[in-house]
């Protein structure tokens, strides 16, 4: 295979893989809309969040024993945390794909954001 065939194959993997990231990202987004709304449609019916007075879930643990007894705000925070994660999940992919094609320079540098990424959800509430 010639220099150029070559070049010609990996940018048509690049565009089939690209292609298939945003529509991840479009199904993560429908998803993301999809839960709030559900949230939101609870919300209206029961004329409660699920949660007493002004308290609500803060911790992961919480919004998912929430979401188990379909407490509207939990599941609205289910569709928002679904929202936040689908770029990550782009940036992880991202890493993969740069590893496959051997390209480290931007391996190491989407590495370096999903590692900053992950870091900042951590210390967030620090």
């Amino acid at each position: 295979m010639s220099q150029g065939n070559r070049g010609r194959a990996s940018a048509s993997s690049i565009s089939v893989v690209e292609l298939r990231i945003s529509q991840y990202l479009r199904a993560g987004v429908l998803l993301s809309a999809a839960v709030i709304l559900v949230g939101l449609a609870f919300f209206l019916i029961l004329g409660d969040s699920g949660y007493p007075g002004r308290t609500f879930p803060a911790h992961l643990p919480e919004i998912g024993q929430g979401l188990l007894q379909l407490k509207p705000y939990a599941i609205i925070l289910t569709g928002l945390l679904v929202l936040i994660l689908t770029p990550v999940f782009r940036v992880g992919i991202s890493i993969l794909v740069f590893l496959k094609e051997k390209d480290y320079l931007y391996a190491g540098i989407s590495l370096l954001v999903f590692f900053i990424l992950i870091v900042s959800f951590l210390l967030g509430k620090a």
